[in-house]
């Protein structure tokens, strides 16, 4: 399966220069070192043998005990410096996701992109920098890459070159190999944070504000069905954890994904995840099964991970029959494209329905949409809060309530502007008094 032709002591690497590739080469290690590396390996993989039972902690644990005394009976003459890099190297291929291992226990990392075996790009604070990271060859990288699907029941190979994954701590991962990859293997790992976000995080980073957010809050539990509207990376997903935690700890939540992410803080959770065709092509699950499973599944929220095919007549149907206050992501830049977007999902599902009958279907279903964007600064804010309030005519009508107001940028990049109340106040104000949240009028000012 590999591209590219095995290298014994040296390796090629691919950086970008005046927007052009070139491709150098550099010395990885000297003979010797390379040599009790794979000594090292052979030997710590038959001590582990011996112990199968043992936890991360404990593996690496005897790993360093294990190496100190391979290292004493070779008497090699490697610095400490020296001994620690092939170590930390082989424990990260036996217990880790070799080469990228580092990358992932980097709080300071949001993202991590394999283009191949030797370039690992990575993003912090929202650049993307060259990291000094790679892979021996292809191999190596679908070894790594085995490792991530293997236990989730996925498998990636010729005939399937593209898989969507999780690890452990919910990491979203997708990776592609040749023949579909020009460049090898290829793997893109959204990380996910070690510390779940809340919503005082949100605030404290200008997501939103406080007064947004106690709305959000009171809409949440007031049962309103809200749709979450963004682009790649805005944050849809961490928002949609935010919001989840304020549905009540005595509710049913059924959650559905492509791959589990959602990590709710509630007991009643039933959490249901797609399944890829097998190697005969069959026995796929989709996020439309799973939905129409779960309304058998007697929840009171259904929470949806992402909406992008025939699944949306389904989800508009549910919240049409009484399961309110579902939350659901989709990928737009705008509320109003969103709506279009859902238009062409619903008939995505093979149902032949004109388009008035789709639109009131939405207005009927949606009472808000969340817009999140990833602004030219790696931030990313709620630049909308947007009611749905019905149809008049052959539209649906929208109105903003809460939006972010860009005035400018900075000398160093970053984006400057505020949050505003556009100063009408809510359709849904009612609905939500009915559930005992008095809106405060000054919330509805306008700036």
């Amino acid at each position: 399966m590999s591209l590219l032709k095995r290298i014994n002591e040296k390796t090629l690497t691919t950086i970008p220069v005046e927007g052009k590739q070139e491709t150098q080469k550099r010395e990885v290690t000297r003979p010797i070192e390379n040599e009790l590396k794979k000594q090292l390996h052979i030997h710590l993989v038959t001590e582990l043998k011996k112990l199968p039972a043992l936890s991360d902690k404990e593996q690496l644990e005897l790993i360093e005990k294990e190496a100190m005394k391979f290292f004493n009976e070779k008497n090699d003459r490697l610095t400490f410096e020296g001994r620690k890099e092939l170590v930390d190297m082989v424990s990260n291929e036996l217990i880790g996701f070799g080469p990228i291992t580092p990358l992932l226990n980097d709080p300071e990392v949001s993202e991590i992109m394999v283009n191949g075996p030797y370039q690992i790009y990575v993003e912090k604070s929202g650049k993307l920098t060259l990291s000094d990271k790679y892979f021996r060859d292809d191999e190596h990288a679908l070894q790594v890459i085995e490792k991530i699907v293997s236990p989730l029941g996925r498998r990636i190979d010729e005939s399937s070159p593209m898989v969507d994954a999780r690890l452990p701590d919910g990491s979203r991962v997708n990776a592609i190999i040749p023949p579909l990859s020009l460049v090898g293997p290829s793997i893109t790992i959204r990380k996910f944070p070690q510390n779940r976000l809340k919503m005082p995080d949100l605030i404290k980073f200008g997501s939103l504000t406080e007064e947004m957010a106690k709305f959000l809050d009171a809409c949440v539990k007031a049962r309103l069905n809200i749709f979450i509207s963004g682009g790649t990376g805005s944050g849809k997903t961490s928002l949609l954890n935010v919001l989840s935690s304020f549905i009540p700890h005595d509710e049913r939540i059924i959650t559905i994904e492509d791959a589990a992410e959602l990590q709710l803080l509630q007991d009643h959770i039933v959490s249901l995840e797609t399944r890829p065709p097998n190697i005969e092509g069959k026995g796929a699950i989709t996020i439309r099964d799973l939905v129409k499973n779960s309304l058998r599944m007697r929840p009171d929220r259904i929470v949806i991970g992402e909406v992008r095919s025939g699944e949306a007549l389904d989800m508009l149907q549910a919240m049409n029959t009484g399961h309110d206050g579902s939350l659901a992501t989709g990928h737009s830049n705008s509320p109003r494209e969103m709506l279009s977007r859902l238009e062409t999902m619903v008939l995505m599902a093979g149902m032949d329905l004109p388009i008035r009958a789709i639109r009131e279907q939405i207005a009927g279903a949606i009472d808000l949409i969340i817009q999140q964007s990833r602004l030219k600064d790696g931030s990313r804010k709620i630049v909308n809060i947007t009611e749905v309030i019905g149809m008049e005519g052959e539209t649906i009508i929208l109105q903003d309530l809460f939006t972010f107001n860009q005035t400018g940028t900075s000398a160093n990049g970053k984006v400057i502007g505020k949050h505003v109340s556009t100063g009408i106040r809510p359709h849904c104000s009612e609905k939500l008094a009915q559930y005992g949240f008095e809106l405060p009028s000054e919330w509805f000012n306008g700036e």
